[in-house]
């Protein structure tokens, strides 16, 4: 019998056909060749996207972060050891989203937006992206209003605009959580939403801050996101990417919206570790290529909108923590070159008693007095240089030369204008009070007075003006602003309260 070459021909073609239509149609499931820290190398998926979640055994989900040519990487979601060689791999045509809006206020969540403190599901109707790309430069306007941070080191020098992104660095246990915990405790009133992003921080610490919120009633405008040390990297990385997704809603809503990263140092570490476990090229410290944009994408995200827009805000205070405070290191000039300034905390200061420890020195706002009220604008305007010349006279003064009249002078002005910037922790001044110590500073009305006895005359200051001139305090409240007759007004006020101080034996 002859062999029919065009029969034979046609066979070959319909299976060729055929093998095509099936590979079409099983190009949405794949198989997992290996698994092992919370990394899968996944055969198959053709059609997948960076960043889609895929869902293994219709239980657990990952996300891909590698595409290759005949296989993706995903990283789990979960840290689980159910998934094994072989099984099978679907994709959700979804990438990662958080809920957002309203009902996420006064709650803990994770890092995909889930509950973690136990009052029960988040009934939200809406979700986002993660992954967002940051408004453009139409949408936006300069930052020009200031945001209240309540400590008085940073109000009268280092001045936060809302909008704004200022770093606060510095080493381990000097105080950097406290200044942005503070800073959240503040904001009561001030119709400003707050988001607290704990990367890679133990559970103990969270929630202690959770207590401090929650008893200063701080959780009611307050979100936090908790992805601890425990967890794995997946989620340490996503973490800050979900919190601010959360801001943006309210943002583009027209409110004014302040979030905390802490830190950024340990979620560079966990995107060092989840490159490496995708076998990404390392580059400096071992850190991927790609770890300037994992900030940069971030914090751009933080933005003053336009009135066109709506007019809302996100400021963003990023953490970093440095090693011997030497903040030339890697990821500290990464972050430094991203945000618009930074607020640099001194282990020295930190250990000699002041606190805040903040180095006035080496601590800056790129947007200075544009995001400052008038009235502490006026008070606090040659402070700085006066904290320079008594740091530099003090330093001098150890070489043991004799000192004039006029260089005590300065330097007990210095040491009193220390005195007036100490502050506890969870004890925020409000805007008055920061107006009439400065005030109080600036007019010489403290150079007379012990040191040890300086926090307590300001205090009583304080209990007195409010007693007795009730108006102009609120005078002053109302316009953020302080006239030449106010300040004539408040100078025989305090110089009356000083009298009666002397007559009293005090």
């Amino acid at each position: 019998m002859g062999i029919n070459t065009s029969e034979i021909s046609s066979l070959i073609k319909e299976e060729i056909r055929n093998f095509e239509n099936e590979i079409e149609a099983n190009s949405d499931i794949g198989s997992v060749v290996t698994i092992g820290d919370g990394i899968a190398l996944i055969y198959g998926l053709e059609k997948g996207m960076l960043g889609e979640l895929v869902i293994f055994n219709d239980d657990d989900y990952g996300m891909i972060m590698n595409l290759e040519q005949d296989s993706v990487s995903a990283a789990l979601l979960k840290n689980t050891n159910n998934i094994k060689e072989g099984d099978r791999v679907r994709r959700t045509g979804r990438v990662v989203e958080v809920p957002v809006g309203d009902a996420l206020l006064g709650r803990v969540v994770d890092a995909l937006g889930r509950p973690i403190d136990g009052k029960g599901p988040i009934n939200s109707d809406e979700s986002s992206k993660i992954e967002q790309i940051a408004l453009g430069l139409m949408s936006r306007e300069s930052v020009n209003a200031p945001l209240e941070t309540g400590i008085l080191t940073i109000d009268s020098m280092i001045p936060i605009g809302k909008g704004q992104r200022e770093l606060i660095i510095g080493d381990r246990q000097t105080g950097k959580t406290t200044i942005a915990i503070d800073t959240i405790i503040n904001q009561k009133g001030k119709n400003v939403y707050c988001i607290y992003c704990a990367i890679g921080q133990k559970n103990v610490n969270v929630a202690s801050i959770y207590e401090k919120l929650n008893k200063t009633d701080a959780m009611t405008y307050t979100v936090i996101v908790n992805s601890s040390a425990s967890e794995i990297a997946p989620l340490q990385y996503l973490a800050p990417y979900s919190a601010v997704t959360m801001a943006e809603k309210w943002c583009k809503d027209g409110k004014d919206v302040l979030i905390v990263f802490d830190d950024l140092s340990k979620h560079a570490i966990a995107y060092r570790s989840l490159s490496l476990l995708l076998r990404r090229n390392p580059g400096r410290e071992a850190y991927p290529g790609d770890i300037f944009y994992l900030h940069s994408r971030l914090l751009e995200r933080c933005v003053k909108l336009n009135k066109e827009h709506g007019g809302g805000s996100i400021t963003g205070l990023p953490i970093v923590e440095t090693l011997a405070g030497d903040i030339t290191s890697y990821i500290p000039t990464n972050v430094i070159s991203i945000t618009d300034g930074q607020i640099f905390l001194n282990t020295n200061l930190f250990n000699a008693g002041q606190r805040p420890a903040i180095d006035i020195g080496l601590s800056v706002s790129r947007v200075g007095s544009n995001a400052q009220f008038k009235a502490v604008k006026k008070v606090s305007s040659s402070l700085k240089m006066e904290i320079a010349n008594y740091k530099e006279l003090v330093n001098f003064t150890q070489f043991g030369s004799d000192i004039d009249e006029n260089t005590k002078k300065i330097i007990n002005h210095g040491n009193l204008a220390m005195e007036v910037l100490k502050q506890d922790q969870n004890s925020p001044l409000s805007f008055i009070e920061e107006t009439i110590y400065l005030f109080t500073l600036k007019n010489l009305f403290l150079e007379d007075i012990e040191i040890t006895k300086v926090k307590r005359f300001l205090t009583e200051l304080m209990t007195y003006l409010k007693s007795f001139d009730t108006p102009l305090l609120n005078k002053i409240q109302q316009n953020k602003d302080l006239s030449k007759e106010d300040a004539k007004l408040l100078k025989d006020k305090i110089r009356q309260f000083k009298e009666e101080r002397v007559l009293n034996g005090q």
